[in-house]
């Protein structure tokens, strides 16, 4: 049995369908005898919309709050997948960067990963749950959302 960490971008996960089929290859690889993680973006396009909103009300929005806002595509994404997951009989847990606590800088859109207390993520895989994280965000020592820029969703999964 191995520790299997995948990541599904946007692409992957911009239907409904889409995430179903994610749900499919992620409980083979959990019958298969594994431990499995995946990291998530937001759905294709999400993001996008969301910075399109942002510039709407400011050319240039508060980093801060911008960062609060773009994270959100990925939260949609992490609950769905769960869900699918659950529909089909197999036990997951999702986590917002901050639940499992990715430790950042305080960067605003372009933080860096310090630290990730493995703890629920190590007690979920123990009681047999696929474990879904939210990649691209973080929260720095203050407890702020972060996010950590342009492929972040991938910085997420490897450091996971």
């Amino acid at each position: 049995m191995a520790l299997i960490v995948q990541k599904f971008g946007g692409t992957s996960v911009g239907k409904v369908e889409k995430i179903e089929n994610v749900a499919e290859r992620l409980i083979a690889a959990k019958k298969a005898g594994h431990d499995v993680v995946v990291a998530v973006s937001a759905m294709s396009g999400e993001t996008n919309r969301l910075v399109e909103m942002a510039r709407q009300i400011s050319d240039k929005p508060d980093p801060r709050e911008y960062d609060v806002l773009v994270s959100t595509g990925e939260q949609v994404t992490i609950a769905l997948l769960s869900m699918a997951l659950k529909e089909r009989g197999c036990d997951a847990r999702s986590y917002t960067g901050s639940q499992v606590h990715i430790l950042t800088d305080s960067a605003h859109t372009k933080a860096r990963i310090l630290n990730i207390d493995e703890s629920k993520i190590r007690t979920d895989l123990d009681k047999g749950r696929i474990v879904i994280v939210a990649g691209f965000q973080g929260k720095d020592e203050h407890g702020n959302i972060t996010t950590l820029g342009r492929g972040g969703s991938d910085t997420t999964a490897v450091a996971l």
